[in-house]
């Protein structure tokens, strides 16, 4: 089983970039499953109805969130029905939505796991090594996929080494920079961080002028989403459904020309 992983979608420029991209990768990496994190999706915070039906309808097995869960109101209004999406599941609000998703693919169970960081991450409610040891024991999975949205790598890596034995793919999300430590450890995929698919000319995928002013003068600012080419990034994981163990993880960073 193949599974792209795409990276934090920032804007409409890493909308853009992400469908220009991704049936030209699923036939080319002869990915089985896609999952994609949509929580900067909306204008750099949150994710709306339209953009996650967007998503459903690009053939999206799961979309992950973050920190910005909640920064649309109109999340409220769909997050229960949808049924591809989950946030995390030690962020509060937490009687809202789902943080495990689970499906069948040629009879064997995945689960997808949505997890916050606690290191420089304000919003966790408790430790995200505390609740992956709860949802293993109430979601038990043939093959289990984690996306950790953190600041932290060394957090990220620390996750790695503790659940590496009983989980098959973890990967960081947040902080939008493509991270190079990509591997396998004793069977478990790995990567700190998958990137971004937003504005290629850009702090993250916010505007440039605008960043540095908040940088230089502590000017109070609206991290307006930058604009322009955007760079697609993502991961494709392998994983040996007889063995229940990765066996292999490939970035993927497609730049503008």
């Amino acid at each position: 089983m193949k599974v792209l992983f795409v990276g934090d979608i920032v804007g409409a420029s890493g909308r853009e970039v992400f469908f220009q991209h991704v049936d030209a990768l699923r036939k080319q990496y002869q990915v089985d499953v896609v999952i994609v994190n949509g929580e900067n999706s909306a204008h750099g915070k949150g994710i709306t109805r339209k953009i996650y039906q967007s998503f459903v309808n690009a053939k999206v097995d799961v979309v992950t969130l973050g920190n910005h869960t909640f920064s649309k109101n109109d999340i409220f209004l769909f997050i229960d029905d949808a049924d591809r999406m989950i946030r995390p599941v030690n962020m509060e609000p937490l009687n809202v939505g789902q943080a495990v998703k689970t499906f069948y693919w040629n009879g064997v169970k995945i689960g997808v796991f949505n997890l916050l960081g606690k290191v420089f991450m304000d919003q966790a409610t408790e430790s995200p090594f505390v609740a992956m040891e709860r949802l293993l024991k109430q979601y038990p999975c043939d093959i289990h996929i984690v996306d950790l949205h953190g600041e932290a790598t060394s957090e990220k890596i620390a996750f790695m080494h503790y659940f590496k034995d009983r989980v098959e793919m973890i990967v960081g999300t947040h902080t939008h920079v493509q991270t190079a430590d990509d591997m396998v450890m004793d069977g478990c995929a790995f990567i700190s961080d998958v990137g971004m698919c937003g504005s290629y000319r850009s702090v993250i995928g916010r505007d440039i002028d605008e960043t540095l002013r908040k940088l230089l003068t502590n000017e109070k600012t609206r991290f307006t989403v930058a604009t322009g080419p955007a760079v697609f990034s993502g991961v494709v994981v392998e994983i040996d459904t007889d063995s229940k163990r990765a066996v292999s993880i490939e970035k993927i960073q497609i730049r503008p020309e």
